[in-house]
């Protein structure tokens, strides 16, 4: 497929999964819009994370915790790691064209797999929030909500390649 069918079909066609696709673009955008906002907060560029005032909601408590700075291991701001895991999946959401998949059946598989276990991880991390700080960070809540909305969007593009795939290996 050359650029300029790709552009035409991203920009004006529908049909094949591409209003999922178009969601699963803006979600995960949504997400990592609150991420940069607490990574903002996380390397000090910004000294305060304001939130709406509602009971429990205390974004700075738990953005500046320990926890916060050291995700698997890695000695960085959590919320950095959701804007490179919310990019992926926006790659992800956008490669190929219409046909995808029946043309590249593993890359709706990949996308419904990766935003699965984002979506687990969100819940683990809405847990712990509660769990550990007994507070809750808005802007994580909003990039868990667009994880978990995600979901039903990849799942049926999936499914169709998934059909796809073994009805041409037999």
């Amino acid at each position: 497929m050359n650029a300029q069918t790709l552009s035409a079909q991203w920009r004006a066609e529908e049909g094949d999964f591409l209003a999922e696709r178009r969601r699963i673009v803006g979600l995960s955008l949504l997400a990592a819009a609150a991420m940069g906002a607490v990574t903002l907060y996380q390397t000090g560029l910004v000294k305060h994370l304001p939130e709406p005032p509602l009971p429990y909601l205390n974004a700075e408590k738990v953005d500046a915790s320990p926890e916060a700075y050291n995700r698997v291991g890695s000695a960085t701001p959590d919320a950095a790691l959701g804007l490179v895991s919310y990019a992926a999946t926006v790659m992800l959401a956008t490669m190929a064209g219409m046909d995808r998949a029946r043309q590249y059946p593993l890359i709706p598989l990949v996308l419904a797999g990766k935003v699965t276990v984002d979506a687990v991880n969100a819940g683990y991390l809405t847990w712990e929030q509660i769990a550990k700080h007994k507070a809750l960070c808005s802007y994580c809540l909003v990039a868990a909500a667009a994880s978990l909305a995600v979901v039903p969007a990849a799942w049926p593009e999936a499914r169709a390649a998934l059909k796809y795939w073994r009805t041409k290996r037999h």
